[in-house]
Parts: C-alpha cells; sequence; structure tokens
C-alpha cells in the first residue's frame, strides 16, 4: 500500500506543477504591490497589468489595468488620476543597480487633498518626485519606491491540496494497519 500512496502524492504534485507551469508560460495578469516614502510623505499602493500588452518599442511598456495608492491612509489615487489618462500611466520593465530586473510605473498626478495648492507628484521607477505646477523656482521634494510582485495564489492551492491528499491517504494506510493486526 506504500507504493500506491508514494505514486498518489508523486501525481498530484506532477499535476499541480504542470499547471503552474503552463499558466506561467502564457499570457498573464501581474500583480504589484509598491510603497513611495519620501520625508514629507509616505504610501502604499497596488498595480496590475497585462503582461501580454507590451509594446514592441526599444523600452517596451504596458498599460495598467488598475492601480490604487494611498497616502498616510487618507486619499486614494487610481489609474484615473493620471494627468495624461488614458495614454498613462503605464509599466515598464527596468533593473535596479543591484542587478534585480522588476517591472516600475510611470505615473504622474495631482494632489486631490488640497487642489488649490497646486502640488504634483511623480513616479518614474524607483524615483518618487513631490513639485509644484505654478511655481518652477519651488524646491522639490524626492523619495523612492520599492515594488514586490504579490504571488498568485495558484501555487500556494497546488501545495494544499497536495499536502491535504497526502495526509489523507497516510491516515488511511495508517488505520489500514491497525485493522489488521
Amino acid at each position: 500500500m506504500k507504493i500506491v500512496s508514494k505514486l498518489a502524492i508523486a501525481a498530484s504534485l506532477t499535476f499541480g506543477f504542470a499547471v503552474v507551469d503552463a499558466k506561467s508560460v502564457s499570457a498573464a495578469i501581474l500583480n504589484y504591490a509598491f510603497t513611495v516614502d519620501s520625508p514629507v510623505t509616505k504610501g502604499n499602493g497596488f498595480f496590475s497589468f497585462d503582461d501580454s500588452t507590451f509594446s514592441n518599442d526599444y523600452n517596451p511598456e504596458a498599460p495598467i489595468k488598475s492601480l490604487s495608492l494611498s497616502f498616510d491612509g487618507d486619499t486614494v489615487y487610481t489609474e484615473k488620476d493620471d494627468a495624461n489618462y488614458p495614454d498613462f500611466p503605464l509599466v515598464f520593465q527596468t533593473t535596479s543597480l543591484t542587478g534585480q530586473t522588476y517591472f516600475a510605473l510611470d505615473y504622474q498626478f495631482n494632489d486631490k487633498a488640497n487642489p488649490s495648492i497646486s502640488i504634483s507628484y511623480e513616479i518614474i521607477g524607483e524615483d518618487f518626485t513631490i513639485f509644484s505646477k505654478t511655481s518652477p523656482d519651488a524646491e522639490l521634494i524626492s523619495g523612492k519606491v520599492s515594488y514586490r510582485q504579490v504571488p498568485e495564489p495558484t501555487p500556494l492551492v497546488g501545495v494544499l491540496f497536495a499536502c491535504s491528499l497526502g495526509w489523507m491517504l497516510k491516515k488511511n494506510v495508517g488505520s489500514m494497519k491497525k485493522v489488521k493486526v
């Protein structure tokens, strides 16, 4: 009976990994979380895009499907808040100074909380800038943006399924041994 349970576990793991591999080869919606950190404000955001929509340019870029950004838990900004919507925001692939390749934003938006002060924000890759639209002599404030990919739930579900199946088979084999004795 040991060989049957081992084969069942191996088959379920193989099937689970085959499904995950097949999905990664085809076009997919990728989800990223990002953090904005500057001396003036901090923010957390999320964006998603379809990796099959990248342009064939020298620097490929793709339109954002959805974007949400909140500064200090207050005002929420979306993709529609970009100053050049619907042509922007965009996502592009870049490489950090450490050599890590990741996807980054090109996103410029105005301050919704205080529209009368004419402040704009800009995210390009790892750089975050706060500037005045009306006063070119105003001091720029800089910050950093960091990104991390949000994993898809499919691999997690496959692992949970395989572990559950293995536990059930082990429990069955254990109860059969007790009956035989």
